[in-house]
């Protein structure tokens, strides 16, 4: 048998509006927060399969992100706690209402039946990009920093779709963007690659 993964009892809605209005306070916060509790962020995958890929996991890996940027790379002398948190609790807005659960045949080993199992596909219905359209949901509610736009706009590094030059002078230019890159490449492929949509069991 297959099943969607359950994020577990610990409510990661609750950590991360605790995170957010700890840390973020700016004009339009609030409007920005109503809006994502109409969309499926708190409920909705980060992946269709590669990490948190299961309920809740978009505000795991959102958590996640921060705290690698925290642990990592803040610097007390330089850096902004909100800036950080800004660029690490929002990066992946764009993944709200866009992936869907749906279903598909799969053989049963054990029994030889084909089962009905769960999984995650996307269903992107306003196809603006990936960070781009974060900084954009984003700045529908709240003004971003130059640097924090720089950050969430790159923050894929050389797996976005258009990359270069451009990417290469935001890197050199805000080490905000490097260093949220850097915090969603460790969450995504050290700690949270563990995390699948489909479970056998």
């Amino acid at each position: 048998m297959s099943e969607i993964i359950q994020s577990g009892e610990h409510d990661y809605k609750a950590e991360y509006l605790e995170l957010f209005e700890k840390y973020v306070n700016r004009p339009g916060k609030d409007r920005l927060l109503d809006w994502m509790g109409k969309t499926d962020f708190f409920t909705a995958p980060a992946s269709t399969k590669y990490h948190c890929a299961c309920p809740q996991g978009l505000v795991m890996h959102s958590i996640s992100v921060f705290n690698v940027m925290m642990e990592k790379h803040f610097d007390e002398e330089t850096d902004s706690v909100e800036s950080f948190a800004v660029s690490a609790l929002l990066h992946d807005l764009c993944k709200a209402n866009f992936y869907k659960v749906s279903t598909r045949n799969v053989k049963n080993d054990e029994t030889g039946q084909w089962e009905k199992v769960p999984f995650y596909q996307i269903e992107d219905a306003f196809p603006y990009g990936h960070g781009e359209k974060s900084v954009f949901l984003v700045e529908r509610f709240m003004r971003l920093k130059i640097d924090e736009a720089m950050a969430i706009r790159w923050h894929m590094g050389g797996f976005e779709d258009s990359t270069g030059y451009s990417m290469s002078q935001a890197y050199e230019k805000f080490p905000l963007a490097v260093k949220l890159h850097l915090a969603d490449l460790e969450s995504t492929y050290l700690r949270e690659k563990h995390t699948s949509v489909i479970r056998n069991r």
